[in-house]
């Protein structure tokens, strides 16, 4: 009877900020729907990531923190599949894991969040930002190397009641993650392509599974989106050939049309803003071949000195 019931039911590994619980309860809502008659259960953990909050996530290991709990909870068959935001998710997946549903991407930009400066370019002279992401640090910089950067961790309604206490006069966070939230008010300017490019993958939504569950796999599948996978296979196959992390600030934007596919790239310095920039256009039947192509570039334009 038990395993019957199993069969009706489906786990989801979850971290518990209200965003990664947002994306859970999304998911599930769309497999509740595609599956009638199947339960679909949060199962919320908390992860290191989420824990140490007290340093850069460059310095206590890098986004996969945020997955190893959600892995191991499958691993113990706690749990048959885990939601991640698929920016977080290492380029190279552990052994044994699977990624086989990317969801729709969202609004990519990156979200410029002040409660008195309309935009970038209207902050004051040595104004203070708040983002602990090296790569938005490396984009500031280049745009504006008068500002003071500091850190900021925590789930989004931690680093906006920060900024509201006037601990910074402005901050720079994902516009999916707000929108997702029911912040769109909060964002007072959108940071676009191509002078200002996201995280690899950022804004799409990614469920995880252990490597032959056939029966998880077919359950998801159902959420895939065609189009996204093509772009995050090239944005994430440029990140691999640089071999990207949080550790590198790597910037990534690919964008489709019809069979073509077109790929912009940024690597560079958090420290004072120096970068290097390509872009490529391809086939969408092999995006990870342009991923490869356009990171090619890069390193030859000397890509190698920011990755160390």
């Amino acid at each position: 009877m038990a395993d019957n019931a199993r069969m009706d039911t489906l786990r989801i590994a979850t971290r518990k900020s209200p965003l990664a619980l947002w994306q859970s309860e999304h998911v599930a809502a769309r497999l509740r729907a595609a599956h009638p008659g199947l339960e679909v259960v949060l199962v919320p953990m908390s992860t290191r990531g989420d824990e140490q909050l007290d340093r850069s996530l460059a310095a206590i290991g890098g986004k996969g923190l945020f997955l190893k709990e959600l892995e191991l909870a499958m691993q113990r068959g706690e749990a048959d599949c885990a939601v991640h935001s698929l920016k977080d998710v290492p380029m190279e997946l552990e052994p044994g894991f699977a990624l086989p549903a990317v969801l729709e991407r969202a609004d990519p930009a990156d979200a410029f969040v002040s409660n008195r400066y309309a935009g970038l370019d209207a902050l004051p002279q040595g104004a203070v930002v708040g983002t602990s992401s090296l790569r938005r640090q490396a984009q500031l910089r280049a745009r504006r190397p008068d500002l003071q950067l500091r850190d900021l961790r925590g789930n989004v309604n931690t680093r906006l009641a920060k900024l509201d206490a006037g601990e910074y006069d402005a901050i720079v966070l994902a516009c999916a993650g707000l929108q997702r939230l029911g912040l769109d008010a909060r964002i007072r300017a959108r940071l676009v392509a191509p002078e200002w490019l996201p995280a690899p993958a950022q804004a799409v939504v990614a469920v995880e599974t252990r490597e032959g569950d056939a029966r998880t796999a077919a359950l998801v599948s159902v959420l895939e989106d065609a189009p996204t996978r093509i772009r995050i296979e090239a944005e994430r196959a440029l990140n691999l050939a640089l071999h990207g992390s949080c550790h590198v600030p790597v910037a990534a934007y690919a964008e489709l049309d019809g069979s073509r596919l077109r790929l912009e790239a940024w690597v560079g310095s958090a420290s004072d803003g120096s970068g290097v920039r390509a872009e490529g256009e391809g086939s969408a039947e092999d995006p990870r071949a342009l991923g490869r192509a356009v990171a090619a570039d890069l390193l030859a334009q000397g890509a190698a000195r920011f990755l160390g």
